[in-house]
């Protein structure tokens, strides 16, 4: 009770509305769906009445489009409204300040620019601690409560490596957690985590999925033992097959995939049936829609996101960059959300033939190194639309007949690929500390 006490006494130093907005959550998560989605639908008319009123770039452009803020009532009624870009909020940066920032508690903060450079943005105070909320509320579906010890192995977008070594240890000792950097993952490093997770032991561990999979991995090859967790988190890239079945073998226990964003505000989280992500509805508006903006209500498309109460800069219809599959399945944890039946990978882990045809980067994983145990790490970046470089982290026994391999299996994509490897001692990671299987480069 101590530890939940004073995790609670920490949020709520940052924000007394944390602890009584975190209890009506839990209680939402079993709710009707059409309840709601009645109470995201008030709060998004009162997003849009204040970003008309209050956000130049959103006044023109509903002016533009001859639409007033009643034209805007319901969920569907946002495909009335163009897609938002991170290239327009860039193009139009001082129209999207609100007449009355000076008077919001907020924070200036940054994507980890792993297309790039880092994309800037501001985040309502409010905003961020309903984000927590809402966080607890789904490693709840996986049986975590407030104050329970967790470790994280990831990089800045979790927080981890971005503050002083003071201010880390003050922010583990109140939330009773331990960070851990994906940053460098060398071999003193993994036996130094091995030494943190025995004598902290944990009853989860959450991070990046890529970092849990590589690190699951190191465990076996070296007969390393660390106690086995409640459950594994994982986050911020996609989760495949195979990452999962190692990350739940090697530590004995049951893995959630989970999904979210800051910038936009989404948020989706798996529970015990694994059928799909329960996607929130309290904080965003979330949108799978196709090619031409249009709403999607089973099937593949790029993921939107609105969000609902970041009044310090609202996005709305803003493309995450992500896609995704919806399900309009039941999900048999009781829980009436919507589910996301996965993150497809973004935009750029999709590759684009010389004859125009898209290949989705899961391609490498599943079908090509997969089968080849002697490479340790790979990466596939599209420098030029007709040459990919691959680049590989080879182990013993790694061979001619294994380059052929890939070779030929890429080439059944298309025989247009000029094809170049490169033979590495590590991938690099991006400044957020992740580590990316397939990069395009092609504009």
């Amino acid at each position: 009770m101590f530890r939940k006490g004073l995790f609670i006494l920490a949020h709520q130093c940052g924000d007394t509305s944390f602890y009584p907005a975190y209890k009506k959550l839990v209680r939402n998560q079993w709710k009707p769906y059409a309840e709601l989605k009645r109470d995201q639908e008030k709060q998004l008319r009162h997003l849009i009445e204040f970003s008309y009123e209050n956000v130049p770039y959103y006044r023109n452009l509903f002016k533009n489009l001859g639409l007033l803020p009643g034209d805007i009532r319901t969920v569907e009624d946002l495909e009335k409204l163009p897609i938002l870009t991170k290239d327009i909020i860039k193009e139009h940066w001082e129209e999207f300040k609100p007449a009355n920032l000076s008077s919001m508690k907020y924070y200036n903060r940054a994507t980890g620019g792993s297309t790039g450079t880092p994309f800037h943005y501001r985040l309502s105070k409010r905003d961020r601690f309903l984000s927590a909320a809402l966080l607890y509320r789904g490693w709840g579906y996986g049986g975590y409560h407030l104050g329970d010890k967790m470790v994280f192995l990831a990089g800045s977008s979790l927080g981890v490596g971005t503050t002083s070594h003071l201010t880390t240890r003050a922010h583990e000792i109140s939330r009773n957690i331990r960070k851990l950097s994906s940053y460098n993952m060398g071999k003193k490093e993994m036996q130094d985590y091995a030494g943190v997770l025995n004598a902290f032991q944990p009853k989860f561990i959450r991070g990046y999925a890529s970092s849990l999979y590589f690190y699951a991995k190191w465990l076996e090859e070296n007969d390393v033992s660390v106690p086995s967790p409640n459950a594994v988190f994982t986050t911020a890239e996609k989760l495949f097959p195979h990452m999962r079945e190692t990350i739940g073998r090697v530590f004995e226990c049951e893995v959630f995939d989970a999904y979210g964003l800051n910038d936009g505000g989404v948020s989706a989280y798996e529970c015990p049936e694994h059928l799909g992500l329960h996607i929130d509805t309290e904080r965003s508006v979330m949108e799978v829609v196709d090619q031409h903006g249009h709403q999607v209500d089973e099937g593949q498309g790029s993921i939107l996101a609105t969000s609902l109460h970041n009044f310090a800069m609202p996005f709305i219809r803003y493309n995450t960059g992500d896609a995704g599959q919806t399900l309009t399945d039941k999900c048999g944890c009781g829980r009436k959300s919507l589910l996301l039946r996965e993150i497809l990978g973004r935009e750029y882990e999709m590759l684009l033939t010389p004859e125009g045809q898209g290949v989705f980067g899961g391609f490498f994983t599943t079908q090509i190194f997969d089968n080849i145990p002697s490479v340790r790490e790979f990466q596939v970046v599209q420098k030029e639309i007709d040459r990919l470089v691959i680049r590989i982290v080879p182990e013993e026994g790694f061979d001619e007949q294994a380059l052929d391999y890939i070779r030929t299996r890429t080439l059944t994509k298309s025989e247009n690929w000029n094809i170049e490897f490169q033979f590495v001692d590590a991938i690099d990671r991006s400044r957020a500390g992740k580590y990316k299987f397939v990069i395009n480069e092609v504009s």
